[in-house]
């Protein structure tokens, strides 16, 4: 009996570690299945330009902002911007990370991928989280390339709160980060969100 109390005290330590391992594989799958969507953008600039002041497409002349120009001649067009993401969990289990990798995707493009390090958790039986997505970007590709062009333009017009532009498509990747005995390792495969960005988005309509 003793021989066996010290058995079971020496595995205590690797039974409690597979136990969260299995709790952080349950707890991402479920966030695999929850619902996504894009809900608002805000703090939006480019070259430190307020996106509101884009209302029509035809506004973003380089001639008329001089650091939108000076950034295409440097090849550094700077894009700041907040997405505001919606998570919706219909299962019955807790929907959990700590870590995720992300991408935003634009025309085909990628336009953005970071890491959020930070705790997003999301109730069961229909529980809702907010995540806001931070975008720090060098969008002179995007200004420059006639592929993304009228994309780009359009997106910053939905953005803006035009109400002459059409809705432009923008993905959102998101890749889950497990801690598994000190190590991250990034779960297989991403959650893919589509969805058409309106000239409602500032507003969260």
């Amino acid at each position: 009996m003793k021989r066996f109390i010290l058995l079971a005290v020496a595995m205590l330590p690797l039974l409690l570690s597979q136990c969260g391992v299995n709790k952080q594989v349950s707890q991402a799958k479920a966030l695999g299945d929850c619902r996504y969507s894009i809900v608002s953008a805000d703090s939006i600039f480019v070259a430190g330009y307020d996106v509101r002041q884009f209302r029509n497409p035809e506004e973003l002349n380089p001639l008329k902002y001089p650091r939108i120009a000076s950034g295409i001649l440097t090849r550094s067009v700077p894009l700041d911007a907040r997405i505001n993401l919606d998570v919706l969990n219909p299962t019955n289990r807790l929907a959990a990370i700590n870590q995720l990798e992300y991408k935003i995707i634009l025309a085909g493009t990628e336009l953005f991928s970071g890491f959020l390090n930070q705790r997003i958790e999301v109730q069961p039986g229909g529980g809702r989280t907010r995540v806001p997505v931070r975008v720090n970007a060098n969008a002179y590709q995007l200004l420059t390339d006639p592929k993304t062009r009228d994309a780009f333009t359009e997106f910053l017009g939905n953005l803006a709160g035009s109400a002459n532009t059409k809705p432009t498509k923008l993905t959102i990747k998101i890749k889950p980060t497990l801690d598994l005995a000190g190590k991250q390792v990034n779960y297989p495969g991403y959650i893919t969100i589509d969805q058409e960005v309106t000239n409602k988005i500032l507003l969260g309509q």
